[in-house]
Formats: structure tokens, sequence, C-alpha cells
């Protein structure tokens, strides 16, 4: 089972959902995911929960351990690839949508977010 999936081309999509990202109150993000990126990730995901369930059945048939961990390294890069996808939703809307209010603000707190999550994602 490989996670070879390409991310969709939404190049010229363009959502007419607005940006969510900051949610008041709470001082929490909430993510407003673009629907074509949205049914990429749910796809991946729903693909990776079979892959983990195919890893406890190789776990309860005692496989070969070798055979167990290039599935864990499938289950592992399937996962990489769905935050690829939410990483670029991310940055089309939230992140542009910081940039773009003139709030220097909102865009250095954003410039801190995505240097964290690009530190986070890259391990």
């Amino acid at each position: 089972m490989s996670a070879s999936t390409p991310t969709p081309d939404i190049s010229a999509h363009e959502s007419s959902a607005p940006c969510a990202c900051a949610r008041p109150g709470d001082g929490t993000h909430a993510v407003a995911v673009d629907p074509v990126l949205k049914e990429a990730a749910l796809n991946r995901l729903k693909r990776i929960e079979g892959q983990v369930r195919g890893l406890q059945r190789m776990l309860e048939e005692e496989r070969y351990c070798a055979d167990v961990l290039t599935q864990v390294s499938s289950v592992h890069e399937a996962l990489r690839g769905v935050a690829r996808i939410l990483f670029r939703n991310h940055l089309e809307h939230c992140a542009a949508s910081a940039i773009r209010s003139g709030d220097p603000e909102q865009s250095g707190a954003m410039y801190d977010e995505l240097v964290e999550l690009l530190y986070r994602n890259a391990r």
C-alpha cells in the first residue's frame, strides 16, 4: 500500500469560504479548509485508516518485522501527505489572509506560526 497519490492541482481553484483562522474569544485558531483540499485530505485519511488496520493484522499474524516496518514507513509517508495538503490550505487561505490584513501583529503572529509549523513538520 503506497501513499504515492499526488496532491490535487487546485491552483485554479478559489474557495468562496472566508478564512476562519482568527476565532475571537479564546485565542485559538480554527481552520477553514478549502473543499477540494478537505476532500483530498479525508480520502487520504480513510486510506491511512485501512493501512493501520493492515498493520494491526500484520502484528497479530506475527509477520516478518521488516515487512511490518516497511508498512509503518508507508503510513508515515501517507500522513506526511495529509500534512502537505493541510499546510497548503493554511498558506493559501489563512496565512494569505493574515498577510493581506495589513496588521503587523497579525502577520507577525502568522509568520511565527508558519516557522513553528515548518520546524515541527520537517522532522
